[in-house]
């Protein structure tokens, strides 16, 4: 036998347990906007850009000249989060950081082919994440000459880092619509696998559907309080009847 599934039966599966649906969507949306609101610590980013460039005795435009500052920026990526620049940023910042608590929050990055690099500091204080990457900067460009052994300073400060006004984490907005999303799709498979293993034949229609047989009857389920309850009050109405008469007659 082969069972079709209409749009009106899975209409019919999500109506019978929208209630629990509801719930779920309703409880992972609650439960995301509390921990990203109230338990979740915000974080505050700031970046600032360095410029390195391989100086040559020529002002004029050398390719060796660009593709040796490309090569040594791997280089300085490495260098600016290992302890020989974390330790003197941490001591000159203070806030009780540890070299290992400073190189931890740094992150370096550059776009391909750019002579340009990004530190990037993120913490729970927006100025003291700032003035970690401020100073990162100012003790890498003056430790990479003694580093190389040379006076040629070849890394410039484009840009400093500024404190931000909002955090980068957590995305409260987005948290709670992923939430909602991913509370909706578990309600709704919830339901259809409490209907996959739901095998309690309610209706008619259920019968002649899994069973394809004609009902012949059915047995109407009694309220048997409201019952003995309309029994009682038909009763003492009839009492209450045969008592007028009785009284009609003896006058």
């Amino acid at each position: 036998m082969e069972e079709t599934i209409s749009l009106k039966d899975v209409l019919a599966t999500l109506r019978k347990r929208l209630w629990l649906i509801v719930a779920i969507t309703l409880g992972a949306t609650v439960i995301s906007a509390v921990i990203s609101l109230f338990v979740l610590t915000p974080m505050y980013q700031s970046t600032t850009q360095i410029l390195v460039n391989q100086q040559s005795e020529t002002t004029q435009y050398d390719p060796n000249s660009v593709r040796t500052s490309l090569e040594l920026i791997n280089t300085y990526k490495v260098i600016i989060q290992s302890n020989t620049i974390a330790e003197p940023v941490a001591e000159q910042v203070g806030a009780g950081l540890t070299a290992g608590e400073v190189s931890a929050k740094i992150g370096v990055n550059s776009q391909e082919n750019s002579q340009v690099v990004e530190i990037s500091v993120k913490d729970a204080d927006p100025a003291l994440a700032a003035s970690i990457a401020n100073t990162t900067a100012k003790v890498f460009q003056e430790t990479v000459p003694e580093l190389f052994g040379t006076n040629v300073e070849n890394v410039s400060i484009l840009s400093e880092a500024q404190a931000a006004n909002d955090p980068i984490s957590p995305r409260t907005t987005l948290n709670i619509a992923i939430a909602f999303v991913v509370g909706l799709m578990a309600g709704v498979g919830l339901v259809y696998v409490l209907d996959y293993f739901d095998n309690i034949l309610e209706t008619e229609e259920d019968i002649k559907r899994h069973l394809e047989l004609n009902v012949l009857g059915s047995v109407t389920l009694m309220d048997l309080e409201k019952e003995a309850a309309a029994s009682s009050a038909a009763t003492r109405r009839l009492t209450q009847k045969e008592q007028q008469q009785y009284e009609q007659k003896a006058q």
